[in-house]
């Protein structure tokens, strides 16, 4: 595999399709060369929006796990590197369950509520009802995407990007989807969820479009087509969060662009060139995301057309936002959380949790911001 290039940041870690055994972690390669820009000084915090600690909890720690935190009524659920999958009340933060798998994770969680699944380092998908294992199958092949868990099934996403449906309670094998390899992933979570009657994937820039009785693709919107002369270069996955309001969906594509398609058809309604590497999130005006310097942005939701962008947070390795009341909500590399004013970025307070580094994009359930760090540190943080 050719040397990678210093344009990829710190944060993302790629795999080579045909050498899917060799992960090679970027923490040394920075988008910024060998030494990294000091990042932006934050200033005295002004509490405009009051918050506080309502509760702490703890899981094991979260530094190769691919996670994201997953929202089920007032439960948030969470796994950590070594195998401890957990359901907390996001109200107390007391556990509904936890159980340890006894196996690494690469992915996780998915939920509807009553079954979850997680992916294990050994390429084991792992089924729980109730905080109970109920089955395990083998996958060809690693996975960095929290399964789907929808309509009695879970679905994977695989690192190559072929799609797998089983049935939720048995575990057998439902369909495949199998798709040409690509000589680099992303080691991160992709875009795998329902819209209607369609199960919507992220392949190769494209959002994609599949019946999920049978794994047949319906259509195909492109956000992003492959360019540059090498393989990191050409690399345009499309990558989670997304915000999605009715048939709206909007993504982002790998240091390539941001879009919205309309899913009823598959038919693209805008791009916008922008070089982030994290997911994004929205209202029904704008969407918001991260650019890989720190730059924060919000586009309108209606053409794409840019509204703002802020520097304040310029290099401080940021996670995809968090649309909540009115602000945008970005964790960082140090742990610390910032909350935004979504009509003009203007700092509306900054919360702290441990120094490890927040550890997934932010979540909110039961009135509750709940934050997770690398340190297994887990935070629900609520308005006075």
């Amino acid at each position: 595999m050719k040397k990678l290039s210093s344009s990829i940041p710190s944060r993302t870690a790629l795999v080579g399709s045909a050498l899917l055994c060799s992960v090679l972690a970027l923490s040394g390669c920075s988008f910024f060369g060998n030494k990294a820009p000091k990042p932006a000084e934050l200033g005295p915090n002004v509490p405009v929006i009051p918050v506080t600690q309502a509760w702490r909890a703890k899981i094991g720690k979260i530094e190769n796990l691919v996670l994201d935190a997953r929202v089920s009524g007032n439960n948030v659920l969470l796994a950590s590197d070594t195998g401890e999958v957990a359901a907390l009340d996001a109200r107390t933060g007391a556990d509904v369950w936890r159980l340890n798998v006894g196996t690494p994770l690469s992915a996780g969680v998915g939920t509807d509520g009553r079954w979850s699944a997680v992916v294990s380092r050994n390429n084991q998908l792992i089924a729980i009802e109730g905080g109970r294992e109920i089955w395990r199958k083998s996958l060809p092949i690693q996975v960095f995407t929290a399964p789907l868990v929808a309509g009695n099934r879970v679905f994977v996403l695989a690192a190559d990007r072929s799609v797998y449906a089983y049935d939720a309670a048995s575990g057998q094998r439902l369909w495949t989807q199998q798709r040409p390899g690509e000589p680099l992933i992303l080691r991160q979570q992709g875009v795998l969820l329902p819209i209607g009657n369609t199960l919507v994937t992220g392949l190769a820039g494209r959002l994609v479009g599949f019946n999920p009785d049978n794994g047949s693709i319906q259509w195909e919107a492109p956000l992003a087509s492959p360019r540059g002369t090498n393989d990191v270069e050409r690399l345009v996955e499309i990558v989670g969060r997304t915000s999605r309001i009715g048939d709206n969906l909007c993504a982002r594509a790998f240091q390539t662009s941001v879009g919205c398609i309309d899913a009823s058809r598959g038919s693209v309604v805008w791009t916008q060139t922008a070089k982030g590497n994290e997911g994004i999130d929205g209202d029904d005006k704008n969407i918001y995301g991260v650019e890989s310097n720190g730059t924060v942005l919000a586009w309108k939701r209606s053409d794409g057309s840019k509204v703002w962008s802020s520097s304040r947070l310029q290099y401080r390795e940021l996670t995809a936002p968090l649309v909540l009341g009115r602000s945008v909500v970005i964790g960082d590399s140090t742990g610390t959380v910032h909350m935004l004013s979504r009509e003009d970025a203007s700092p509306l307070n900054r919360l702290t949790t441990d120094k490890s580094g927040v550890a997934a994009a932010p979540v909110a359930v039961a009135g509750t911001l709940v934050v997770v760090t690398r340190d297994g540190g887990i935070y629900g943080f609520r308005p006075e």
